[in-house]
C-alpha cells in the first residue's frame, strides 16, 4: 500500500471517529436534555420557623441582582459577547466574588432578593452550591428554579462542560411552602435547544396578615442570546401570568433580568456597536393600563463582556421590576458597585401595598 492511501486511510479513521464523538454526543444529550413541565411546584426551604407575616398596606425593600455566577467580576469577559474567556479566571476569582456577593447581600435591608444566575453544580464554578451559601446565610425562606441543568455543554473549545444553574428568591418574610417554576418559551430548535438554558419564572407568595390576598413575587431572566423573536415571546407569556394573579387580587411585582431595555433608557445608554451583543426593546405599550415599570438611569445595570472592566465598555439598562396597578412605587434605585463581582449592578426597589 503506498503512503500516499496509508495516509488517506489514517484520515478518514480520525474523520469517522470524530463524526462518531458528535452524533454520540447529540444523541447523549437529547436523551438527557431538561424538559421542564410548563408549570411546576417547588418546595420552599426554610431556614427560619419565626418570621413575620407581610402586613396590609405595608412598606417593602426588595432587590433583583443577576450576579453572573460569581464568575463575571471586573476582570472577566466572555465568549458569546465577544471576548474570549469561556470560564472564570480562576476558582479563587469565583470564592472572592461570592464573599463579596454574599457580604453585600446581607448588609443590606430588604425583604427580598430576586438573584439570577446562581450556580448549584457546575464546572464552571466547581460545584459550588451558591444557593444553599446565600440562602443558609440569610436565614430565611428561600426557593430555586433551575433554567440551566446540562450535563455537557460541548461550546466552545475548551468546552463549558456541566451546567446547573438557576434564579433564587430569598425573602425574610412568611412565605408559603409552595413556589412555582414557570416554562418560558424557548426559541431554539433542535438540535442547537438541547444544551440550551430552559428560562423560566420562579413564582413566590408571600400571604397577607388577616386577608386571602398574597404578594406574588415573579422572579425572571428572559432570553439573551436571541434572535428578539424568543424575548417577544417570553415577555407575553409573563404578562399574561401577571394578570391572572392580578386579577386573583393580589399585589404583583416582577423583577429580574429582562435583557431588554426601559422606555427611553437609550437615549442615555446608547448602543455604539450594533455589531455587539444588543438587548430587546421594552416598549411603553408593553404593560397594559395601570401597570408600570420601575426601573433607574442614574447608573447602569450591565455591561457587555467583550472584554474586562474599564468605563470604555457598553453600558446597559435591562434590569429592573414591573408593578401591578395596586403596588406603589416609592423608589428605585440602581446601585453603582462597579461592576466589581458581577456583571450586573443590584437594582433596589421600595414600594407600597395600596389598601
Amino acid at each position: 500500500m503506498s503512503l500516499r492511501k496509508k495516509i488517506l486511510l489514517i484520515v478518514g479513521a480520525v474523520i469517522g471517529a470524530i463524526l462518531l464523538l458528535l452524533i454520540g454526543l447529540i444523541v447523549y444529550l437529547s436523551i438527557t436534555e431538561f424538559k421542564p413541565a410548563p408549570r411546576e411546584t417547588i418546595s420552599v426551604d426554610r431556614f427560619s420557623n419565626s418570621l413575620p407575616q407581610v402586613q396590609a398596606g405595608q412598606t417593602m425593600t426588595i432587590y433583583s441582582w443577576n450576579i453572573g455566577y460569581a464568575g463575571l467580576g471586573k476582570d472577566s469577559d466572555f465568549f458569546m459577547d465577544g471576548g474570549t474567556m469561556v470560564n472564570p479566571p480562576s476558582q479563587k476569582t469565583v470564592e472572592k466574588n461570592m464573599a463579596a456577593i454574599l457580604d453585600y447581600i446581607q448588609t443590606q435591608p430588604a425583604d427580598a432578593w430576586l438573584l439570577q444566575e446562581v450556580d448549584r453544580d457546575s464546572a464552571r464554578t466547581e460545584g459550588m452550591d451558591q444557593y444553599q451559601k446565600i440562602a443558609k446565610a440569610l436565614g430565611t425562606t428561600a426557593a430555586f428554579a433551575y433554567n440551566y441543568d446540562c450535563p455537557f455543554v460541548p461550546i466552545p473549545l475548551p468546552p463549558i462542560g456541566q451546567v446547573k444553574s438557576g434564579i433564587a428568591t430569598v425573602s425574610n418574610l412568611e412565605t408559603d411552602e409552595l413556589a412555582e417554576r414557570v416554562s418560558l418559551p424557548c426559541p431554539f430548535s433542535w438540535p442547537v435547544r438541547i444544551a440550551q438554558i430552559k428560562r423560566c419564572l420562579l413564582i413566590t407568595r408571600l400571604p397577607i396578615e388577616g386577608s386571602n390576598k398574597e404578594v406574588v413575587l415573579v422572579n425572571l431572566h428572559l432570553e439573551a442570546y436571541d434572535d428578539g423573536e424568543g424575548k417577544i415571546a417570553q415577555t407575553k407569556l409573563l404578562m399574561k401570568v401577571l394578570e391572572e394573579e392580578y386579577k386573583k387580587g393580589n399585589y404583583v411585582i416582577a423583577g429580574g433580568d429582562f435583557n431588554q431595555s426601559f422606555p427611553g433608557v437609550l437615549e442615555k445608554y446608547p448602543i455604539t456597536d450594533k455589531e455587539k451583543w444588543t438587548p430587546g426593546i421594552l416598549g411603553a405599550n408593553t404593560l397594559p393600563d395601570g401597570w408600570q415599570f420601575a426601573y433607574d438611569t442614574s447608573a447602569p445595570t450591565c455591561r457587555l463582556l467583550d472584554a474586562p472592566y474599564t468605563k470604555n465598555n457598553q453600558l446597559y439598562v435591562i434590569d429592573g421590576f414591573i408593578l401591578s396597578p395596586n403596588v406603589q412605587l416609592q423608589a428605585v434605585e440602581n446601585q453603582n458597585l462597579g461592576f466589581t463581582n458581577s456583571d450586573h449592578n443590584p437594582v433596589r426597589l421600595e414600594i407600597a401595598l395600596i389598601p
